[in-house]
């Protein structure tokens, strides 16, 4: 058969999954996926073509499911990411018990269940703390997947899905039945369980206001960008005012949704509903190119300060006689941009003419401070010239609009350091690193805070991911976050960490 052929039909199989299921699949699948389209066609007994129309026309719930078992993987095991349910258990659930709803028992989402682990780690979790056993505590776990249904049904588990078990649960809820273990009456009844797809508008499933928690984790990773801003904002709807969101340890909200509060207890993130506050659109941080910036040795610099800020105080001395110059005063250049236009403002940050960037941002009409962008700019210019207070005021004022911006996460660290609050900093890196995996410089800046504080091994291994993103890391970003230095004074800076710590690279 004619390639182009066979390739056009995988690209439609492609689509149609996208479209009835969310689920998004890379090129590198493509060949994964014709497999799958093979199968399909060999288990129904239709040819591709007919196939593909009836996908197209709406399939059964028995293809979808079929289809799901295909396509997704329900690999799992009880308190995956444990950190979550200590969370849940002491915050999430006291916080929930005193809301106005809680008169009429606690009710949990779990979306995407696979085989039930996780819906029965919360329910283990909460039946252990409830302080009234009249508390009625419904939880509700659906998936596509009609073979991870009937397993979680079953309730039957090996020891190697309990392998992070806590031993006084594994005894309390969990009996041997050869080589298996069975899970309590008690615990299995506390859980519904039911075959949706969570890429339709289910109408019951999406009740407003029907559950307190929901827990979504490792589906949004999957899905479509599309696809997972609708499943967020009916997750938004179906949950009670100030109701809780636990994603995946590798997923968030950025990008989705400006609904939620970030949570970050327990060395785990998590999110809270706010009250009346209706999703916004994302910001995303203007363009530009950086500069080849030839500065001091960097680590020497670092070497001889008590911080990271003031490392980025002694980069902008270095240009600002440059700056004077250029402008004979060192004041605001001639002409104020055009409302929320930063171009000048980021051309002069590329001259590391950070007091006249400073100044035409300053210029801007008072209706741009409800601008991310200009926000943002706003703190980091204030954070290069010293004024911490001001650059914190402005990343607070920033996360009012968008809180789960990384780059405000970031410039709040530097504030705080430089205030001496190096938990504080760290607190905020981490909060960077979780919106924006991808983001250098609080990795950095993690590893800077590592080394002042002894800390060998975090510096070696924050400083390692900081050097690995740092050889990818956007231009724009480097040049609003790199405090003055270019990618390879940044690059270097790191192997010379590194190699102070007894790690070359």
């Amino acid at each position: 058969m004619n390639a182009a052929v066979v390739a056009a039909r995988v690209e439609q199989f492609r689509a149609l999954v996208a479209h009835h299921l969310g689920l998004q699949f890379e090129e590198a699948k493509m060949g994964w996926l014709a497999d799958v389209l093979r199968r399909r066609m060999e288990c129904t007994g239709v040819a591709a073509d007919p196939y593909l129309a009836r996908l197209a026309a709406g399939p059964s719930r028995n293809e979808l499911g079929a289809l799901a078992q295909e396509l997704t993987v329900g690999e799992t095991y009880f308190f995956r990411n444990i950190d979550q349910f200590h969370a849940l258990r002491e915050c999430v659930l006291p916080d929930r018990l005193r809301a106005p709803t809680a008169r009429r028992g606690l009710r949990v989402l779990s979306a995407g269940c696979a085989s039930g682990e996780e819906a029965y780690s919360i329910a283990m979790t909460l039946r252990e703390l409830l302080p009234d056993p009249s508390c009625e505590l419904w939880i509700r776990a659906v998936d596509l997947n009609p073979a991870m249904i009937e397993k979680a049904l079953r309730a039957r588990y090996t020891a190697w899905a309990l392998r992070e078990t806590p031993p006084a649960m594994q005894q309390r809820w969990f009996r041997p039945d050869g080589r298996e273990l069975v899970l309590d009456d008690a615990i299995r009844f506390a859980v519904t369980f039911e075959e949706r797809n969570l890429s339709e508008d289910d109408p019951e499933l999406w009740l407003p206001g029907a559950y307190d928690v929901v827990f979504c984790r490792n589906v949004l990773m999957y899905f479509a960008a599309q696809s997972a801003q609708a499943l967020v904002a009916r997750i938004t709807r179906s949950l009670a005012p100030g109701g809780y969101l636990f994603l995946g340890h590798a997923e968030t909200l950025r990008g989705l949704s400006q609904a939620f509060h970030l949570r970050h207890t327990h060395a785990t993130f998590y999110y809270q509903q706010k009250d009346g506050v209706a999703p916004a659109a994302q910001a995303t941080p203007a363009q530009a190119d950086v500069p080849d910036v030839t500065g001091p040795a960097l680590a020497a610099v670092v070497e001889g300060t008590d911080n990271w800020v003031e490392a980025i105080g002694k980069a902008a001395e270095r240009v600002r006689t440059l700056t004077q110059a250029t402008t004979g005063t060192g004041g605001v250049a001639a002409g104020v941009p055009e409302p929320w236009h930063l171009g000048p403002a980021l051309e002069l940050f590329r001259q590391e003419r950070f007091a006249d960037a400073l100044g035409l941002v300053q210029a801007l009409p008072p209706e741009s401070a409800h601008d991310p962008d200009v926000l943002l700019l706003h703190a980091v210019l204030l954070a290069h010239g010293g004024q911490l207070a001001k650059a914190e005021d402005a990343c607070h004022r920033l996360l009012a609009l968008d809180e789960l911006n990384a780059g405000a996460h970031y410039v709040l660290a530097l504030c705080r350091e430089g205030a001496g609050d190096r938990r504080g900093a760290a607190d905020r890196d981490q909060a960077a690193v979780y919106l924006d995996p991808s983001f250098a410089m609080p990795r950095m800046h993690l590893g800077l805070l590592a080394r002042r504080a002894g800390e060998r091994e975090t510096l070696r291994h924050e400083m390692a991911h900081a050097l690995a993103l740092l050889e990818r890391e956007d231009p724009s970003r480097l040049l609003l976050f790199g405090g003055g230095f270019n990618r390879e004074t940044l690059l270097a800076l790191c192997r010379a960490e590194l190699q102070a710590s007894g790690e070359s690279r």
